[in-house]
């Protein structure tokens, strides 16, 4: 049973669910209040952090004088002309983690398109669709190999040649795609709210298999060591068989599996929307501990300085280990966390519901440095 605390938050989720869901977010003039305006995770390559802002704008910054590599690059959509607004343009929601390869930094936008931009320079690559724009884009781009791979709400799964955006294949699920594929050698792997789970072809994206749940998969899939875990809207966590789909082991928790999970040392670690960490053997989902956070946990969660690092939406942010089994608190920003973590030799980077980016000591939760994104 949810503990009270978490039940406002349930409730919260399941309103940003409906706005999502709906498209509402498109024409108001404004976000509704308390829900984001974007989730965007942090990217870290090299010296470079990448992200989404609440403001619709692709930032880049030097993770050590905290300067803009170059100016923010901000996307935009027409407005529509109904409920008071007026003609214009306004800022994109940013859902989607960037992906970044040397040469291009790979965005979704929630207006339906995604924009590929120079590393080096910030300049505008490339966008696709050209024109028009498809359904509204929740998850993040992936890139493999020479393409890059991103998932809509009109529940297609496309391929576009990463240099250039031209569409080489795509392929259609029976509901909205909201998670960020997942690619490992040949094959894809991509949930829908059709409450399945797709293993495709990379190459022509032809199904190899496909495993159903009994509720939406919007969780970005982890696979690892021949395995594909993956979690559900019908409060289980599976882990299927990389090469056929079949089923190795299932485990329930309270209420959904949202956040990407995470394997360390031969435990996968599970966040749920009802406030704990699963940890459960790799080979049989055995549960070796479950840690009580007492706040949703929505946001991915990332190995440093030798720990699990878990945020939760209240602001909380987690040290976790299983042997020892210790719980500790690292600290309290004290803002919401929706957003997946990054880390980078011992420092844990946090985007904040506030659209501050922090910068924490792994190990003593000292806040190094933190950054307003907001434009001025």
């Amino acid at each position: 049973m949810l503990k009270k605390g978490i039940i406002g938050k349930v409730l919260l989720l399941a309103v940003l669910l409906m706005v999502l869901a709906t498209g509402l977010a498109l024409p108001t003039c404004r976000p509704a209040e308390g829900i984001p305006r974007g989730w965007s995770g942090v990217t870290v390559i090299d010296d470079a952090l990448f992200l989404g802002s609440m403001d619709g704008e692709l930032v880049a910054i030097d993770k050590t004088t905290r300067q803009r590599l170059w100016p923010d690059v901000l996307f935009k959509q027409k407005k529509s002309g109904g409920f008071g607004c007026g003609q214009g343009d306004q800022a994109v929601a940013i859902y989607g983690t960037p992906a970044v390869t040397p040469e291009l930094v790979y965005i979704t936008g929630y207006n339906g398109k995604m924009y590929a931009v120079n590393t080096e320079t910030g300049a505008l690559r490339w966008v696709y669709p050209r024109e028009d724009e498809v359904d509204p884009i929740v998850g993040g781009p992936v890139v493999a190999g020479d393409k890059v791979y991103f998932g809509g709400s009109d529940g297609k799964l496309y391929a576009l040649d990463a240099a250039t955006g031209d569409e080489l294949w795509v392929f259609e699920s029976g509901d909205k795609i909201w998670g960020t594929p997942a690619v490992n050698g040949e094959t894809l792997y991509i949930g829908s709210f059709d409450k399945k789970l797709y293993a495709l072809n990379v190459a022509d994206g032809s199904s190899k298999w496909q495993f159903e749940t009994e509720g939406a998969v919007v969780s970005t899939p982890l696979v690892c060591d021949d395995t594909v875990y993956v979690g559900s809207f019908d409060r289980y966590l599976y882990a299927l068989n990389e090469a056929d789909g079949s089923l190795r082991w299932k485990y329930q928790a309270d209420n959904w599996f949202w956040a990407r999970p995470l394997a360390d040392n031969g435990i996968i670690y599970a966040g749920s929307v009802d406030g704990t960490v699963h940890a459960l053997t790799a080979d049989k989902g055995e549960k070796v501990a479950v840690f009580d956070l007492e706040s949703p946990v929505n946001s991915s969660p990332v190995l440093a300085g030798g720990n699990v690092i878990v945020a939760v939406d209240a602001g909380q942010v987690y040290s976790l280990s299983v042997n020892p089994r210790q719980k500790k608190p690292l600290v309290n920003l004290e803002e919401e966390i929706y957003a997946p973590l990054a880390a980078s030799d011992g420092v844990v980077y946090i985007h904040s519901a506030d659209d501050v980016l922090y910068a924490i000591d792994a190990q003593s939760g000292a806040i190094l440095w933190s950054l307003e994104l907001e434009s001025e």
